[in-house]
């Protein structure tokens, strides 16, 4: 039997797996720093609310929203708004169960009050 010895190796696809594993380390890692993903508002700023410094609007599976830890209305919501400056940095926590209407009239309160720090509070895998 006459074996050729084995004189070269393919790499390319090799370097393909690694370049694809490079891409999805780097893109998972950016929502593991950031730990949320913004809500891009049509006035909205390009900068992520950092939730140490921003204020919590919390909404529950019922629909009941919390500010500041108190279970208020929308239109108390409002009236706790106003006195904060329009540069605040809100954080939105919402049950992934919760009605969506309830976090568009949270969101659409927040827009028409011309806040612009929005972001959306997730929880990550693994």
């Amino acid at each position: 039997m006459d074996e050729k010895p084995f004189e070269n190796m393919n790499v390319i696809p090799f370097v393909d797996i690694m370049l694809v594993l490079l891409t999805i380390v780097l893109v998972t890692s950016s929502f593991i720093a950031s730990g949320r993903i913004p809500v891009n508002l049509p006035q909205a700023s390009q900068s992520v609310a950092q939730a140490d410094q921003a204020v919590a609007i919390e909404i529950e599976k019922t629909g009941t929203i919390y500010f500041d830890g108190k279970a208020v209305t929308l239109d108390s919501l409002k009236a706790n708004l106003q006195p904060l400056g329009r540069e605040t940095s809100f954080v939105i926590r919402a049950d992934k169960d919760v009605t969506l209407q309830y976090f568009i009239d949270v969101v659409d309160l927040l827009k028409q009050m011309s806040f612009q720090k929005v972001a959306v509070q997730t929880k990550g895998h693994g």
